[in-house]
């Protein structure tokens, strides 16, 4: 069997954590399957041979796509370029596992849930199975987007939205659809191993930005201007407490530009970190003292580790994941005061230990969550198999 895991990628440690995530469900239930990933500029071939992955190509140009076409290869051939070069294509894929995290509603094109729809249904001509793993979906208000949209989960074998406005987005559009369920962000059960390396970093503050606060894909303007100035003064106030901070790159160059910009107008230096991989990121985070992040799934890193973590966030999935886990008031506004801003940190240094038993009661409720949406995807992996 041949899975394809799609919408990751090396560069944002989110999304290399979903990835780590899968092939570790993978190799404990399906040890057997192989799987393949497609490439892209942030995901280079090395990286990908590294996780043990046939390379697959990928013939999709923006309303142009000719996959479909290598369906009507003969199947010496395609075995040729599989198991000589370790090239497959669509038509050698049995399951496609879609981890794009947020990439399908009105802040982003209409050609990428058309290009999906269109996948799908192949796809289901074809009985293989579509699942989109947890994420935020939605909304999709926009006619084309609409349509395509209803295309594409009508004909998913399973579709999970990460909150419950992401399913009411499906819903909207598709109702009384069996095959959609809830479940939390599923890099929750992914435990790290601790990292010598890192370890000076234990008991700090690790602050991690985020480019998209500074983007378009932010509807509030306000942090245009306030988002740096807003991380330095946490930064200088949690050195005020005798609280060392380590700023944390979670995206590669998309990121570096921006931790550089709040080292420079501190009032005490500090480190900027650049983890090779997920797993140590997540190993940094999970040694913390507390976290500042706006990367959502340095959030869940945190959270879902019992960690303290205060935030900001551009879309409704960062509200949806602070209010699961009862700590709303932890992710600040916009607009938010100066005043405002050290309470919360007070707030967190304070009430640190029932705010980490807290945290670690809630994650051990989702951890359950997750396992049973694994064990719906594998239900329906392993009856194909089996068929």
């Amino acid at each position: 069997m041949l899975i394809e895991i799609k919408g990751v990628q090396f560069v944002n440690k989110g999304a290399e954590l979903m990835l780590a995530s899968i092939i570790s469900q993978l190799a404990k239930e399906l040890p057997s399957a192989d799987i393949c990933l497609a490439h892209n500029k942030n995901s280079p071939y090395k990286n990908r041979a590294r996780v043990g992955a046939y390379q697959k190509i990928n013939l999709r140009k923006n309303i142009i796509d000719l996959n479909g076409v290598f369906y009507f290869f003969p199947r010496f051939i395609l075995n040729y370029f599989k198991n000589r070069f370790g090239i497959v294509t669509e038509a050698d894929v049995d399951v496609v596992l879609d981890a794009s995290g947020f990439s399908y509603g009105d802040q982003w094109s209409d050609v990428i849930i058309k290009q999906v729809a269109n996948e799908v249904s192949r796809f289901k001509k074809k009985r293989k199975h579509y699942i989109f793993m947890p994420q935020s979906l939605g909304p999709f208000t926009r006619k084309s987007n609409r349509l395509s949209a209803k295309k594409a989960f009508k004909n998913a074998s399973l579709v999970f939205a990460r909150e419950e406005p992401s399913y009411k987005h499906v819903n909207s559009i598709t109702p009384q659809l069996n095959s959609l369920k809830k479940a939390p962000d599923f890099t929750n059960v992914l435990l790290p191993k601790n990292i010598s390396e890192y370890a000076k970093y234990q008991g700090y503050l690790i602050v991690i930005p985020n480019s998209k606060m500074l983007s378009t894909k932010n509807n509030n303007k306000w942090w245009y201007e306030n988002y740096i100035p807003t991380i330095v003064k946490l930064i200088n106030k949690a050195a005020d407490n005798k609280i060392s901070a380590m700023i944390l790159n979670h995206s590669g160059v998309d990121d570096l530009a921006l931790c550089e910009s709040i080292q420079a107008q501190l009032n005490q230096q500090c480190d900027i970190v650049n983890p090779q991989s997920a797993i140590e990121v997540k190993a940094i985070i999970a040694n913390a003292r507390s976290v500042f992040s706006s990367r959502f799934h340095g959030c869940v890193s945190a959270l879902s580790q019992g960690v303290p973590c205060i935030a900001t966030g551009w879309s409704h999935k960062y509200t949806e994941l602070f209010d699961e886990y009862d700590v709303g008031k932890y992710l600040l506004p916009p607009e938010v005061a100066e005043e405002s801003l050290i309470q919360t940190l007070d707030s967190v240094i304070n009430e640190e230990e029932a705010l980490r038993t807290g945290l670690l009661s809630k994650s051990k409720h989702f951890k359950k969550l997750t396992g049973s949406m694994w064990q719906d995807i594998f239900d329906v992996i392993k009856c194909k198999e089996d068929g």
